[in-house]
C-alpha cells in the first residue's frame, strides 16, 4: 500500500529595508497528494499573498516558476521579492509519530450526593430569613458584640 507524498509549501520573502535587507522562509503547509494538487494550492496562496514591503507598491507581478511561483513588487525605490516553492516533504524530525491509540479514560463516577444538614438551632432562635437566591437576608454577624 503506497502513500500519496507529502508537499511542503514554502515562502520566502524579502525582509527589512536599506542594508538590513534579508530574506526569510517558512513553510506555510503541507498538502498530501499529487505535485499538481500542491501546485495548485501554492497559487492560490501565490495569488493572494500581500507582503509586508514595500508599504507603498506600484507595480505586482506573479511568475511561474518550474517548482513555483515568483512574485516581484516594485516600490517606490526598491522592488521585493517572494519565491513560493513547492517541495517534497522527505523527513521531518517534529512530525507526530504514528503511536497506539491511547485507551479512553474510565468515566468518573458520580459524586455521592451530600445531605446537608444544618445545624441545630439553639432554644429560642428561629431559623435565619433566606431571599429568593438562598442568601441570608440579615448576615450572621450582624448585632454580634463580640466582633470588634
Amino acid at each position: 500500500m503506497s502513500t500519496a507524498p507529502a508537499w511542503g509549501l514554502v515562502v520566502e520573502t524579502t525582509m527589512g529595508t536599506g542594508e538590513r535587507k534579508h530574506t526569510e522562509a517558512q513553510v506555510v503547509a503541507h498538502v498530501a497528494g499529487s505535485r499538481e494538487e500542491a501546485l495548485a494550492e501554492l497559487e492560490r496562496r501565490a495569488r493572494s499573498y500581500s507582503p509586508t514591503h514595500p508599504l507603498s507598491p506600484r507595480r505586482r507581478r506573479l511568475l511561474r516558476v518550474g517548482d513555483g511561483f515568483l512574485l516581484v513588487v516594485d516600490g517606490a525605490w526598491q522592488s521585493f521579492v517572494t519565491r513560493f516553492t513547492v517541495a517534497e516533504l522527505l523527513t521531518d524530525t517534529a512530525a507526530p509519530q504514528a503511536s497506539e491509540p491511547e485507551p479512553e479514560p474510565e468515566p468518573e463516577a458520580a459524586p455521592e450526593p451530600v445531605a446537608e444538614a444544618a445545624p441545630p438551632a439553639p432554644d429560642g432562635a428561629r431559623e435565619p430569613e433566606l431571599d429568593a437566591d438562598g442568601v441570608p437576608v440579615r448576615p450572621a454577624w450582624l448585632g454580634r458584640r463580640d466582633l470588634p
